[in-house]
């Protein structure tokens, strides 16, 4: 990057810092210590006790920076270095940056803007283009028995630098179906399908392949889902055991560096930290300390080319590992709107809440980041993230034939819906589920089945105003 790109990319985050500075301060009052945080709203009123999503890193913000505001315990040291790990989270590296040999992205914000889920181009193309390039997504790769091929690891790299060839081109097309609410009401459902061309090495075999998409994930609230509580997590899957409507969540257990942890991140909820050393050198080509090599060490392109050494410091890293912690939640809106309320009463009708429970609380030891410092901010709050981070089955139309840490491939993590209803403010779009498939909320929930099929029925033979409703809430959070 030239002198002028850093000034513009200086200029860039010197006015979203002080944009989010402003936020904070006018909406988010800290009292004489750090345990006594006060929150007010947009008008300058304590808030309510229901607006507060995440306690005291309940942020009202409702513009396209509403995932990307600091929390208000947020200061001095710790707010200079929350914009350090803005910048290493937004900024795009070049190869002098490290960037490569291949890669999936640029930056950590190429495929979460504003803390958020970029939207994939695939779903920006017509249907049935194929058109391939960088889709903002993570394209799994796997055998139909579970093992890697020889010459690619479990991700696919779509990009490379100059010289070195990227590992393949997603093409994606799609077909729909259509179907009908009792009450005459239509609505489709589109499934995705996938193929991969311009292999760099072996041709793979189409019969042989398990291709599995994944869209970004929110990055809103993850301090608070990495501080939760794991007894009350332990104690939500021994009472989520609902026969009567068939639900019955597990937890996911990760057996990692000697040590066993409840796993809460990630679609399938098999990461126990924010994985900021994997996603440098997996998704950006990035080597760091845990992981020194190249992902494309060891590929026939890359005999004799050297790629030892690192390439981020860890204390960059716990920046951006800082930056993902202390964003600030989204408070609740229109929370005394009649359709709101009444939405909220259909969501518990169709048992929504079984599996997506509304309230939780964090634990009392205060987390670690992976640098060692400590985030007591994070400690004892009530939260609503409306998940209870456990795993369930959700039938065959979302089996993606894949395991990831304990979840088998029909299995999900519950997502949490806090700040669900500003996606299209932040990113610009309604795409749900883990491969973006669902366009809206309603095609988001006709698409549960295993555990879920009963939410859906029940919402399924609501009447069109109390479908409508639950819209509304679901945009409320």
């Amino acid at each position: 990057m030239g002198r002028t790109g850093r000034l513009n990319n200086t200029i860039s985050h010197y006015v979203k810092g002080v944009a989010m500075l402003v936020m904070s301060v006018a909406t988010l009052i800290a009292c004489s210590t750090d345990d006594d945080i006060v929150i007010k709203d947009q008008y300058g009123n304590v808030a309510a006790a229901e607006q507060l999503s995440a306690g005291t890193a309940t942020v009202f913000n409702i513009g396209n920076s509403a995932y990307d505001t600091p929390a208000a315990w947020v200061t001095g040291d710790l707010l200079t270095r929350f914009y350090a790990g803005d910048r290493l989270y937004d900024n795009n590296r070049g190869t002098e940056g490290g960037k490569g040999p291949v890669f999936a992205g640029s930056s950590c914000g190429s495929c979460h803007n504003n803390a958020g889920r970029t939207l994939p181009s695939i779903y920006t193309r017509d249907s049935g283009s194929g058109a391939a390039g960088f889709s903002s997504q993570l394209v799994y790769i796997t055998r139909q028995n579970g093992t890697h091929f020889r010459q690619y690891g479990r991700v696919l790299h779509d990009q490379s630098i100059v010289g070195v060839a990227a590992e393949g081109k997603l093409h994606a097309y799609f077909t729909e179906q259509e179907f009908q609410f009792p009450d005459g009401e239509r609505y489709v459902l589109q499934t995705p399908h996938y193929e991969i061309s311009e292999w760099y090495a072996d041709s793979i075999d189409p019969k042989d392949l398990i291709v599995d998409v994944h869209i970004p994930l929110r990055h809103v609230g993850m301090g608070q889902i990495m501080a939760l509580d794991p007894d009350e997590l332990r104690r939500l899957a021994v009472q989520s055991n609902y026969p009567e409507y068939g639900i019955s969540g597990r937890l996911s257990l990760i057996n990692e560096r000697n040590r066993q942890y409840v796993g809460v991140g990630g679609n399938k909820a098999h990461h126990a930290d924010l994985t900021v050393e994997l996603g440098f050198s997996s998704d950006l080509g990035v080597k760091n300390d845990r992981y020194p090599y190249e992902v494309s060490e060891g590929q026939s392109q890359m005999l004799g080319y050297s790629h030892y050494g690192m390439e981020i410091t860890t204390r960059e890293m716990e920046d951006v590992d800082l930056y993902m912690s202390a964003l600030g939640v989204p408070a609740r809106r229109n929370v005394n709107d009649a359709k709101v309320k009444r939405g909220e009463e259909n969501f518990y009708k169709a048992k929504c809440q079984l599996c997506h429970t509304p309230t939780l609380h964090t634990r009392q030891d205060a987390p670690v980041l992976l640098n060692g410092t400590r985030l007591p901010w994070l400690t004892n709050q009530t939260i609503h993230p409306y998940s209870d981070f456990l795993l369930h089955d959700m039938g065959a139309g979302l089996d993606n034939h894949v395991r990831a840490g304990s979840a088998y491939s029909y299995e999900w993590r519950t997502t949490p819906l806090w700040g669900v209803g500003l996606q299209q403010t932040v990113n610009g779009h309604t795409r749900f589920l883990h491969d973006g498939r669902a366009r809206n909320f309603v095609e988001a929930i006709m698409w549960h089945d295993g555990e879920g099929a009963v939410s859906r029925e029940l919402f399924k033979r609501m009447g069109k105003e109390d479908r409508d409703a639950v819209v509304a809430f679901l945009n409320s959070l």
